[in-house]
């Protein structure tokens, strides 16, 4: 006797628990106390400097000024200038908004693909193995590798590096994905839905999906993290942001041969790197840490 499928989530509510919105509560208070505020404060700091840059930045990014070769910190310069006279201050500022810019885009699209292509490669057996497959092959690649390969081809830019972490993205958030929806499928309650007769895509789409999120939003958080070195990484080799426009990887490969000159013409990006990354990962932790309690 076969079952028939309806699309009632008012039949289908009765065999599936509501889902628990203190999940969600406990996961924003936990970026309002410890490593979460601490990690919060960081990027939005950094975030509100470099978004602020053309209004706070005492010069232009690229303005030269007249005297001031390698100059040190100072009231004027506070992270000294560099071998063209300009302020590196100014530059870091204008350099932090190019980053974000990047990884506000890059990431989420990458997390979109690839959380698309983890849905459907956990529809059917044949999709799964041709999505698995193309995942082994771009994660054989480190993304540095792939981003000299796709500077070789297409060249350097901001697109460049955009491409690079969207495809680095996209196998880490489709085999998530995939994973949490295979887990998911197979909780009694989801099992439950589909005996009295609820549609498969609306135990999908009202169950499944929603519950992959919070191991998304974590992934998300920590592969912000690693986008911002993967963009400084590119821009220190030069195959990421073009010249003269600043990035915080290209001031750091600038200061490299003038550190006994201006040893604050390199600390000041550093800084900023590392407040980045560490933010993000302080953000990414405070959520698996929600997630698991």
């Amino acid at each position: 006797m076969s079952v028939t499928q309806i699309e009632d989530p008012a039949v289908a509510d009765r065999a599936l628990p509501e889902p628990a919105p203190a999940r969600r509560h406990q996961a924003l208070a936990a970026l309002t106390r410890g490593q979460g505020l601490l990690g919060v404060v960081l990027v939005v700091a950094v975030a509100t400097a470099g978004l602020l840059a053309h209004w706070i930045a005492p010069f232009g990014p690229n303005e030269q000024i007249a005297g001031a070769n390698l100059l040190g910190p100072g009231a004027e310069h506070w992270f000294g200038t560099d071998e063209v006279n300009r302020d590196v201050y100014s530059r870091v500022l204008h350099g932090i908004r190019i980053n974000l810019e990047i990884i506000a885009i890059a990431v989420p699209i990458g997390a979109a693909i690839g959380a698309l292509l983890g849905l459907v490669s956990s529809l059917h057996p044949v999709t799964d193995v041709i999505a698995q497959r193309a995942f082994d092959v771009v994660l054989a690649f480190p993304a540095l590798i792939l981003a000299i390969a796709l500077a070789a081809i297409v060249g350097s830019g901001a697109v460049t590096v955009i491409v690079v972490i969207v495809v680095a993205e996209i196998p880490i958030f489709g085999r998530m994905t995939r994973t949490q929806v295979l887990r998911i499928r197979e909780l009694p309650y989801v099992e439950s839905a589909e005996v009295i007769g609820a549609g498969r895509w609306w135990v999908l789409r009202t169950h499944v999906l929603p519950n992959t999120l919070e191991p998304l939003g974590v992934q998300v958080a920590l592969s912000m993290s690693v986008a911002v070195f993967v963009e400084s990484a590119m821009s220190f080799i030069g195959i990421g942001v073009r010249p003269p426009e600043p990035s915080l990887g290209s001031i750091i490969a600038d200061a490299v041969p003038n550190l006994d000159a201006n040893p604050a013409f390199a600390i000041g990006p550093l800084v900023v790197v590392a407040a980045l990354v560490l933010g993000f990962l302080l953000i990414a932790q405070a959520l698996g840490s929600a997630r698991r309690a």
